[in-house]
């Protein structure tokens, strides 16, 4: 009965211990639900064996318009071109993540994301919709 109640304890104490988005970096593979933005997609992830989430992923690193809150009409064209963009891009539905952290935000987390081995973020700074640092200005030119 003792051990019973040890293992019974032991169990309950890991069932509650709480899983962090730092213990869990990738690589993962997913698969893309939709594309929400340039720079945000809704995935459905493989993050261990039959174990799936689907959470938002934001772009690690890269900045594209603003579809939802532009500051201006031409900022609001960027956000539709870069949405478009990252559909084709992604057209394929099957994605690597890695760099996986937690993001600001709950229930998103930032990574990296390739398609086909391509890089997604450097594939839309390429294009001219997206930049490599904090903020893009959108309205008064990149």
């Amino acid at each position: 009965m003792r051990v019973f109640l040890l293992l019974s304890w032991f169990c309950a104490g890991l069932a509650l211990a709480p899983i962090h988005a730092s213990e869990f970096s990738g690589p993962a593979r997913g698969h893309v639900e939709r594309v929400i933005d340039g720079d945000t997609v809704k995935m459905r992830v493989a993050i261990w064996l039959d174990q799936e989430i689907v959470v938002s992923v934001r772009l690690a690193g890269v900045d594209a318009p603003e579809l939802f809150r532009p500051k201006c009409d031409a900022e609001r064209e960027l956000a539709r071109q870069a949405k478009s963009f990252v559909e084709d891009f992604l057209r394929d539905g099957e994605v690597d993540l890695s760099e996986i952290e937690q993001g600001k935000y709950a229930g998103r987390v930032v990574a990296r994301i390739e398609a086909d081995g391509a890089d997604l973020g450097a594939a839309l700074v390429a294009a001219g919709l997206g930049v490599d640092r904090p903020r893009g200005n959108w309205c008064g030119g990149v």
